[in-house]
């Protein structure tokens, strides 16, 4: 080893393992070390149901970045195990970050006055399509949920229904009725929208191949992908990478949602997206900051990062031409449907109820049962959670 080498800084950071979360992470790594040749960073990565399921304050105590989902926002900023960015990244930068938000994901993030994570990756369920096995079958794109149906009733359509999918469904449908889900203090959602919501998905599951209970949205493009099995998913947590020519065997386009409800609206799905973090732990807050800052700069999110596979949060990147143009219009298609995004709870104890709400309403999905013994059993889990 080179005096050189013996004097690099190294920093570690978890990241989940897809395209879209590891390869530009990865690329901005090396670019930062060529520019800053004392410091390396490494990335590990973890499977995507870990990266929404694992509690930050493990990683955080081994990782000095970390990539994270805003529900924990809560938590962390409670237990105080990641650093507020607003003590270490300049105002006028984070400024910049939430004037050119997409939707609320920069505002995810922001928890107790203080802002915990950046939104280096903004995303939300969005409809997905094969132009050319709709042409086939010789039907039109969706417009409507009355279309929806009626395509699912040919065997064309796909819903990621693993039971994290299918509450952020559930979440959906409740906001489509006129209910934003767990914004009182003892229930999720009143018990009329409740069962309309769980009667919509319900109908719509009856009529999908039993893999799609197995599936998260990257198992549902892929098999939209590689097979000519689905013409059409209705809401899967978007990703561009499959409207990339070379990216896959087949490209998908990617839409607006249908409209249901009773006033007629575009559905209104549940936010995601990632945000990257710094460990309360980190030797290095300063470094680890100004990488932070490296790979949220809006021209780098336009360009470089869209390049390696990336999805931004930064809106300058999501009407970028370029972008746009290498993706199929991806961005732009998909950006009504980012900017009014439910953004989900995000309070201490909100991971008790997501972690524990999915899998019973996946259960009634595909068996049948009781709705309003599911609702009591939700609204109890919910209360627990708001205990926490």
């Amino acid at each position: 080893m080179s005096s050189s080498d013996s004097k690099k800084i190294t920093l570690h950071g978890m990241t989940w393992d897809h395209t879209r979360g590891y390869t530009p992470l990865v690329a901005a790594a090396q670019r930062f070390e060529e520019l800053n040749p004392n410091i390396s960073i490494r990335w590990d990565k973890r499977s995507l149901q870990a990266f929404a399921d694992h509690p930050i304050d493990d990683l955080a105590a081994r990782y000095d970045l970390l990539v994270i989902d805003h529900p924990w926002t809560g938590f962390a900023a409670k237990e105080k195990v990641i650093l507020p960015l607003d003590e270490h990244l300049p105002r006028e930068f984070l400024q910049d970050q939430a004037d050119n938000a997409v939707g609320e994901s920069h505002n995810s993030y922001h928890y107790d006055g203080q802002q915990w994570a950046l939104a280096l990756d903004a995303a939300t369920p969005v409809a997905s399509l094969r132009p050319d096995l709709l042409q086939k079958a010789g039907v039109d794109e969706p417009k409507t949920w009355e279309d929806l149906m009626s395509l699912a009733e040919r065997g064309l359509v796909a819903v990621p229904s693993i039971p994290q999918d299918t509450l952020m469904n559930f979440y959906m449908l409740c906001s489509a009725m006129g209910e934003d889900p767990c914004t009182r203090e003892e229930e999720v959602v009143s018990n009329s929208v409740g069962v309309e919501a769980l009667a919509m998905l319900k109908a719509l599951s009856d009529q999908l191949d039993r893999r799609c209970f197995d599936w998260n949205p990257i198992k549902v493009y892929e098999a939209m992908t590689l097979t000519d099995d689905f013409a059409y998913c209705p809401f899967a947590y978007g990703y561009a990478n499959y409207a990339q020519p070379g990216y896959a065997r087949k490209t998908l386009e990617f839409r607006d949602t249908v409209t249901a409800g009773p006033n007629g609206e575009h559905l209104k799905t549940t936010l995601g997206g990632t945000g990257l973090a710094i460990s309360a732990h980190t030797r290095h807050p300063e470094i680890a900051a100004q990488f932070v800052a490296f790979t949220g700069h809006p021209d780098f999110q336009a360009s470089f990062y869209i390049q390696y596979g990336g999805q931004p949060g930064h809106r300058r990147a999501w009407i970028n031409e370029t972008a746009n143009r290498m993706t199929n219009n991806y961005f732009i298609n998909t950006l009504p449907t980012l900017d009014r995004a439910f953004l989900r709870p995000r309070y201490h104890g909100h991971m008790y109820f997501q972690d524990n709400a999915g899998a019973p309403i996946r259960d009634y999905l595909m068996h049948g049962g009781d709705a309003q013994a599911l609702l009591q059993d939700l609204n109890k889990l919910y209360i627990k959670s708001r205990q926490g």
